[in-house]
């Protein structure tokens, strides 16, 4: 995991101060001159063997025509998602994505069902891919039974509804719109 400590970022200035140099094909001594300080200065300060300061980055960032923030690295954010599973009527679903996504996936588990729950209908589209068990889906009257490996693709406006079937839980990945997680997650039974 990439280390995003005050001291590295601080350490990230050098190289970010020689490529913005560098970008300007400027030499050492030219941007030195400029600036008003020893080219030897100005070489460890890019190499990390000087202490950054502003007292010395202000002068070179104005004649480099950037700002002091563009010199440190931008805090990038745990890419992890982070949500909480969601339970209804014996079905598991947990998120996948960052809740304000365009578009949602989930990892959900089902219970065996002997019968297909009642089909819906909602906006948008849906793809699953089958992790493990059997599962039914029932589409437009329709009764498909999907393997371990297999994937489905359908408008969610045709009726519609997915469980489990057989003698063990199901697995699934989905994906579908944020119209599809509204009434997925909010209605149980698919």
């Amino acid at each position: 995991m990439p280390d995003f400590s005050a001291q590295n970022r601080i350490a990230r200035i050098g190289p970010r101060l020689r490529s913005a140099r560098q970008a300007h094909g400027w030499t050492l001594q030219d941007l030195a001159d400029r600036a008003e300080m020893s080219a030897s200065t100005l070489s460890r300060l890019e190499s990390g063997k000087r202490q950054a300061t502003l007292e010395l980055l202000v002068p070179l960032t104005q004649h480099l025509g950037i700002r002091l923030d563009d010199l440190l690295p931008a805090d990038r954010p745990d890419p992890r998602v982070r949500r909480a599973a969601e339970r209804h009527d014996g079905v598991t679903s947990v998120p996948l994505m960052p809740e304000h996504a365009p578009v949602q996936s989930y990892k959900i588990t089902m219970p065996p069902r002997l019968r297909a729950p009642a089909p819906r209908t909602h906006d948008g589209f849906e793809w699953f891919y089958v992790l493990n068990g059997r599962v039914r889906l029932l589409l437009d009257e329709i009764e498909h039974v999907l393997e371990p490996g297999e994937a489905a693709e359908f408008d969610t406006l045709v009726p519609h509804s997915i469980s489990a079937v057989g003698d063990a839980p199901a697995e699934i990945i989905s994906v579908f719109s944020a119209a599809g997680d509204r009434i997925h997650m909010r209605v149980g039974g698919d």
